[in-house]
């Protein structure tokens, strides 16, 4: 089959451990995409697609939940970060869940982080295929979420949450020439966003960057759109969506390493569920 098969990741914060239940059942399987599109938590916890690690998000997530250290109205208080900067992006791969850096360095997929520049408004897309610190810095940046994080700096760029200016990145994924896309969403069939009701508190936070608060004040407006879009491409062919049967039970954030677990092994569910269709929509024959 020709042309290049692409992954794509939503975000959702903690809802992403759905995700990364389809994602590791997807490895599993040995499904290797030829790229993969990360967003937020779908480029936080999808890294580890890419060094091949199955079960790696559940792991440091569960063992973290109630650390201190890891997460936290502490850490908001003392650093700005809700989900501790240092420890959780430069400390957990080294030292207490090591990351498999020379396996994400050899694999061929490419990977795509989506994070938006607060000075513009716009997405910044940033391919990711070695690991050091300011590497790991864009990881985060797409993950950093408006009033539970600070703004990341990291090679010239003001950078915050990747959702709020390409939530969906399927559109910019075709144009790169992936055009036989698996999407994999984190709200469930029939879903609409509607406009953010923090936007009073984020206009007071972030009030030095105007385009920003503009792409925050119009999000609805571009994710369901995006969603309209990948429902037309999906009717043609070019993408297969795979979504939660209903709302994932589980908020923005959680320290409740049961709930963590019932999400990912829901999300592992489906993926069993969609195996055969990923496969045969990407052309892999069973050996």
């Amino acid at each position: 089959m020709t042309g290049k098969k692409g992954l794509v990741l939503e975000g959702g914060a903690m809802r992403g451990l759905w995700t990364a239940g389809v994602t590791d059942v997807m490895m599993e399987h040995d499904i290797w995409p030829d790229g993969l599109i990360g967003v937020s938590a779908g480029a936080a916890f999808g890294c580890n697609y890419k060094s091949k690690q199955i079960g790696r998000a559940i792991r440091y997530n569960t063992r973290f939940a109630k650390d201190p250290r890891y997460s936290g109205v502490r850490s908001l208080l003392t650093t700005g970060d809700y989900f501790n900067a240092k420890f959780g992006y430069h400390v957990v791969p080294y030292e207490y869940d090591l990351f498999d850096i020379k396996t994400f360095e050899e694999n061929p997929l490419e990977f795509t982080i989506v994070c938006t520049d607060v000075q513009t408004g716009q997405p910044v897309y940033h391919v990711m295929d070695h690991v050091d610190y300011d590497e790991l810095e864009w990881l985060r940046a797409s993950a950093s979420m408006p009033l539970a994080s600070k703004v990341v700096k990291v090679q010239g760029h003001l950078l915050l949450d990747g959702g709020v200016a390409d939530s969906i990145p399927l559109e910019y994924f075709e144009r790169k020439g992936y055009d036989r896309n698996v999407v994999i969403l984190t709200q469930p069939q029939g879903y609409q966003k509607a406009h953010n009701r923090l936007m009073p508190l984020m206009r007071l936070a972030l009030h030095r960057y105007p385009h920003f608060l503009k792409a925050l004040d119009e999000r609805h407006q571009m994710y369901n759109y995006q969603l309209e879009y990948v429902a037309n491409a999906e009717r043609l062919g070019r993408c297969l969506v795979i979504r939660p049967d209903e709302k994932i039970p589980i908020g923005h954030i959680s320290h409740n390493p049961e709930q963590m677990h019932h999400v990912y092994e829901l999300g592992r569910k489906v993926g069993e569920r969609y195996i055969d269709r990923i496969q045969a929509f990407y052309g892999i024959h069973h050996s």
